[in-house]
């Protein structure tokens, strides 16, 4: 029986490695100065792929998948990405595990020598773990965590069509070279299936909802307003704002960014577009937006409940610490130029950061 037993230990391993997909990955090895012309030329006009492909020090890049289980029991973000410090001598690929229920979060380290991309699309492997846009495999079993499974998405929504396909969600200021971050939206909302196993508690996802979103660059803002949810009465609806202290050069202004989707219509708003945005802090928890355009006027209420600390990059390095709910309490609603109602919703299921000295950021 032991052969046979052996045997089948090794089709099975065959088969489950078999299962993480490995075509075109460059190594990350030093993140190499050759240039692939085909694929600089794609990765700037698809945020979603990786960025930093020559970059030796005082980066990072990181990947934010949200996941939302059918009945909202399970809310799991995973954060893949690499850290490379200001000197070059700490470099580091991450990955990060927030459970949304609990707050707990886990920050995983690996050799920057386990971090691979494709030059052909938007797909990187950090060690046996598999991220792309319409994919998600896991395998991970550290002291801190034991984590596994598979989570498919699919009916991808682009912040992006073919009208307006070189559109981005910083607008032209995602052009300029010398900002410190830089923000993408790879998919608004989508479809998920598959299931994870997190220390041998099984977290279905199928129904249910996902988001991805990315940064990348030196270090975050110094103080910023994020909140994100796509979890509302209305299946198709997503919503996502961010306000942010921005150096620029010697000085620093306050910017903004965001879209409202809602029946298969984005509607952007901006520092770069001219839209008007007030921000009141309610409380240390709470605060309430009003976003204005020429159009529609976009108004939001957040609260938020449960918070766990995750790591951010400061110079490249992974030094800062930042509070994050993602089940924090919104309320939303979208007027027109006449203050008629086009639609008004709320969620409990929604990501909030308040990073900072964020009273520097009401005008």
């Amino acid at each position: 029986m032991k052969p046979i037993l052996t045997l089948l230990l090794v089709l099975l391993t065959l088969s489950l490695s078999a299962q993480i997909p490995t075509p075109d990955l460059e190594d990350g090895v030093g993140l190499t100065s050759k240039r692939v012309p085909r694929y600089e030329r794609a990765k700037r006009s698809n945020t979603a792929y990786f960025q930093g492909s020559r970059e030796k020090k005082e980066y990072f890049e990181g990947w934010y998948y949200k996941m939302v289980a059918a009945d909202g029991e399970s809310i799991i973000s995973i954060i893949p990405g690499i850290s490379l410090s200001e000197t070059g001598d700490e470099q580091h690929a991450f990955i990060q595990v927030i459970d949304g229920t609990t707050g707990e979060t886990t920050y995983l380290t690996y050799p920057i020598e386990d971090f691979r991309y494709s030059t052909h699309k938007f797909a990187v492997k950090i060690g046996d773990n598999y991220f792309s846009q319409d994919k998600i495999i896991l395998n991970i079993d550290e002291s801190q965590i034991t984590l596994s499974g598979e989570i498919n998405m699919s009916h991808l929504t682009p912040y992006s069509n073919r009208k307006v396909a070189k559109k981005r969600i910083m607008g032209w200021y995602g052009r300029l070279p010398f900002l410190e971050c830089y923000h993408g939206v790879v998919s608004l909302t989508h479809a998920l299936s598959g299931q994870l196993v997190v220390n041998d508690d099984i977290h279905r996802f199928d129904g249910g909802k996902g988001y991805i979103e990315k940064d990348w660059g030196s270090s975050m803002p110094s103080a910023w307003v994020w909140i994100q949810s796509n979890n509302f009465a209305n299946s198709e609806t997503s919503f996502m704002i961010s306000i942010a202290n921005v150096p620029l050069k010697k000085k620093s202004f306050n910017g903004f960014l965001g879209f409202f989707y809602y029946e298969d219509k984005v509607y952007r708003f901006g520092t770069y577009s001219r839209s008007q945005l007030s921000l009141d802090i309610l409380d240390q928890n709470t605060v309430q937006i009003k976003v204005k355009n020429r159009k529609e006027t976009l108004t939001i209420k957040a609260k938020r409940n449960q918070v766990g600390l995750l790591q951010a990059p400061v110079s490249g390095s992974m030094d800062r610490r930042i509070p994050e709910s993602i089940d924090a309490e919104l309320d939303i609603t979208l007027t027109d130029k006449d203050g008629v109602v086009i639609y008004t919703d709320r969620s409990s299921i929604t990501g909030f950061e308040l990073v900072g000295d964020i009273e520097g950021l009401v005008d």
